[in-house]
This record gives structure tokens, C-alpha cells and sequence, in this order.
């Protein structure tokens, strides 16, 4: 057992201190809608950020990359998007749409794009207007498959029925982002 001198403590504590904090450690952050440019490739030679959705109906979420890592929330919606904002090795650092980070295997990720209606009960138009007519009223929380984006507007198909949401209404696609 190594024992370190009484006077190394002062100044060991000060450094902890002074040393910013790691960078998604703390309390979990609520999510900000900002403009995020798709600059950086991960080791991948895929863009960070990006979207992807979850590929199976039960997912873990691990603090670290890899499964030596605790547990820090299972996903249990299959097609759920999810933000990628880093990667190590086959490991995935994704965020959801409420803020929350952790690491995800790539096995579990599937390129498809998913989006998840956010905030409150949401009306699926018929065209990307704000005056066209609606065609399913959507509750919050519900995930659909990401067909397209263009001009603020996205098409989403849920269970059968296709239709518009504003890009604000959903999570799944950065801002001002097209999709094809």
C-alpha cells in the first residue's frame, strides 16, 4: 500500500478543483435546441453529430463504452431515436430527447431514422403548412419512422398513417437539417 505525504493532500485537492469538469458529468442537462453543423467525423468516418434509432425493443445505456460499464437506463421502444455525439471503438455515445447521454454498442443502433412527437399531443397534417388539414391527432412520446425533412416541415409515418409535423415537434432531426 502506497502512503502519500500529509502536504501532497492541499495541493491535490486544489488541482481537483481547479481542473474543469468532465465534459457530460453532473447532473443531467436538459436538451438545447441550437444549430449544430455536421463538421466533425468520428473514427467511424460517419458525421457527429447524427441521428439513429434503437434496433431492438430492449436496449441498455451504459455510463461507459463498455460492458464493464453499470447499467444507467434500459430503452424499451424499438425505432427510438437517438442522438450520436460520440464514438470509441463499436461503442456509441448517444443522447436522447430529454438530455440523457450514456454508451450504446452499435449492434443496438440501426441507421434508420426514427423520430419521437415531443411536448404535447400533436396534429400529423396532410402537407407542410400550418393551415392543412390534419390527419391523426398524435399523442407525445410516440415514435414513428423519419420519411424526409425540408423547409422546417417532416414526414413522419406512424402506425399506418403518413403525414407533416414541424421539425420543433419532434426529436429525431437537427435543426434545419434536411433529409432525403
Amino acid at each position: 500500500m502506497r502512503v502519500w505525504p500529509r502536504w501532497l493532500f492541499p495541493i491535490a485537492l486544489g488541482l481537483a478543483f481547479a481542473l474543469p469538469p468532465l465534459p457530460g458529468a453532473g447532473a443531467q442537462a436538459k436538451r438545447q435546441f441550437v444549430q449544430i453543423a455536421q463538421t466533425e467525423t468520428g473514427p467511424s468516418g460517419r458525421p457527429l453529430p447524427r441521428f439513429v434509432s434503437l434496433r431492438a425493443p430492449e436496449v441498455n445505456l451504459r455510463s461507459g463504452p463498455g460492458i464493464r460499464y453499470p447499467i444507467e437506463w434500459v430503452y424499451t421502444l424499438k425505432g427510438m431515436p437517438l442522438e450520436v455525439i460520440d464514438e470509441f471503438d463499436t461503442w456509441r455515445r448517444v443522447r436522447d430527447w430529454q438530455g440523457s447521454t450514456g454508451w450504446v454498442h452499435q449492434s443496438m443502433l440501426s441507421p434508420r431514422r426514427g423520430a419521437l412527437v415531443i411536448g404535447r399531443q400533436r396534429l400529423m397534417r396532410r402537407q407542410p403548412e400550418e393551415g392543412a388539414p390534419g390527419v391523426a391527432l398524435v399523442e407525445a412520446g410516440v415514435v414513428g419512422e423519419l420519411r424526409g425533412c425540408t423547409g422546417g416541415w417532416c414526414r413522419i409515418d406512424i402506425k399506418g398513417f403518413a403525414g407533416w409535423f414541424r421539425e420543433k415537434e419532434i426529436f429525431g432531426v437537427l435543426p434545419g437539417e434536411r433529409v432525403e
